[in-house]
């Protein structure tokens, strides 16, 4: 009974996350034209998993992370920081969370 509640929950958890902090999965993933709903839902899984590992393995992608009350709160700085720098390492790019500072890099024009 305990394994099944234990089971139970842990999907609960990965299905709430997986479609209310900032990886937009939804059930119309399952319908499309041919395979490309399919693929848009394996793309995102993909992604889950890469994150789970670096959140398991990366002592920079946690401190980075735990700076945000929510997962949509940090993938929005993340994409922020790659649509307005040029961060040149991994390093870089979650140092620049952490601490809240720019590698004196090239800036992008927005325009």
């Amino acid at each position: 009974m305990r394994a099944g509640r234990a089971r139970w929950k842990i999907e609960n958890e990965t299905f709430n996350t997986l479609k209310n902090q900032g990886y937009h999965l939804e059930h119309n993933y399952g319908h499309g034209k041919q395979h490309l709903a399919t693929i848009f839902a394996i793309l995102m899984m993909l992604h889950f998993l890469i994150d789970q590992v670096q959140e398991l393995a990366c002592a920079f992608f946690r401190a980075a992370r735990d700076r945000f009350h929510s997962k949509k709160q940090f993938w929005h700085t993340l994409q922020s920081r790659f649509l307005e720098h040029l961060l040149l390492s991994w390093e870089d790019l979650f140092n620049s969370i952490i601490y809240d500072v720019f590698p004196q890099y090239i800036q992008l024009d927005s325009s």
